[in-house]
């Protein structure tokens, strides 16, 4: 479900680009016009707007963006701004790199989007980066995060909501077993977590939650140290109940000293146009007070007029 309140009568890609590109002349930059344009705009019509902007300027709207904004707020346009799997294949290049690697960010693309949308997301790094996704995640990778990384991201599940009550029941007692004896990266477990689809999956953890007496999350806190099996929790996390991840990961990053601006921009823009609403009923749930009013708090200026846009209560 997507959060974006487009207006009654969306402006065409042409005169979106027209007022985009007066947005950028003179001294200074039009921020607010800029927010009331591209926050306001799904996928489809960014990708137009970029083609069109494109064809009458000579210059990608992209780079335009990146001459003419800055920090936090630059960083959550340009995000925006990118077609989904252009983004995502983006994200996924920063988090195998030296100074911006992330295993949770691999983690979180492979189990949050469809097998369709990672399947575009690995085309999009083919074509951009020359190489392709698994590869990269095996070279920057090691040890048991790679054991569990290269087959996430490798993964093609089906998508039906066809459950097989009697194969639940045998793999949660595969992954009990496993978990009871601290073989967590054991190839049975990577196997269920990496190739059942989604339904699956979820109808697997209720069978080990109803005969062995604990969720799997809980089982999976034995060594609260232990980065694997944080990984681990946050993986069965983001294939059962992905709002649920999003909720505790926006509560880490705007309650740390200090915003973790990275992380809040990059579930801000990759969420909106998915799954925000669940995402903004699991967060005052879990923390009485809306997401709207953390971010407000938390963030300022042109940075957190367009995240309040995009999560559909901004005045822009």
């Amino acid at each position: 479900m997507s959060s974006l309140k487009l207006p009654q009568s969306v402006p065409s890609p042409a005169e979106d680009a027209e007022l985009l590109h007066k947005a950028f002349a003179g001294w200074g930059t039009d921020e607010h016009l800029i927010i009331s344009i591209l926050a306001h705009r799904n996928a489809s019509q960014r990708r137009l707007i970029r083609h069109v902007y494109a064809e009458t300027y000579g210059e990608d709207l992209l780079k335009s963006l990146d001459k003419e904004l800055s920090s936090d707020f630059e960083s959550t346009v340009l995000l925006w701004t990118l077609e989904p799997a252009e983004r995502d294949a983006y994200l996924a290049n920063e988090a195998t790199k030296r100074f911006t690697s992330s295993n949770w960010v691999l983690m979180e693309i492979a189990c949050t989007r469809s097998s369709i949308d990672l399947l575009a997301i690995k085309r999009v790094y083919h074509s951009q980066y020359k190489k392709s996704l698994e590869e990269d995640v095996a070279y920057h990778t090691s040890g048991d995060f790679r054991k569990l990384l290269v087959p996430l991201v490798s993964s093609f599940r089906y998508e039906g909501p066809e459950v097989n009550t009697m194969l639940a029941k045998s793999e949660a007692k595969i992954l009990h077993d496993k978990i009871s004896e601290k073989a967590y990266s054991d190839e049975e477990v990577i196997r269920i977590l990496a190739t059942r689809s989604k339904a699956q999956l979820g109808a697997t953890l209720n069978q080990y939650n109803d005969h062995f007496g604990n969720s799997i999350n809980k089982d999976l806190k034995a060594d609260s140290k232990d980065d694997f099996l944080k990984l681990l929790r946050a993986t069965t996390k983001c294939l059962t109940c992905p709002e649920k991840y999003f909720e505790k990961l926006l509560r880490q990053s705007i309650r740390k000293l200090g915003t973790d601006e990275s992380a809040l921009t990059r579930v801000v823009t990759t969420r909106t146009e998915y799954d925000m609403e669940r995402i903004k009923e699991e967060y005052q749930r879990r923390n009485t007070v809306t997401l709207e009013c953390a971010i407000a708090g938390d963030t300022s200026g042109d940075y957190e007029k367009m995240l309040l846009a995009l999560i559909g209560h901004g005045d822009a």
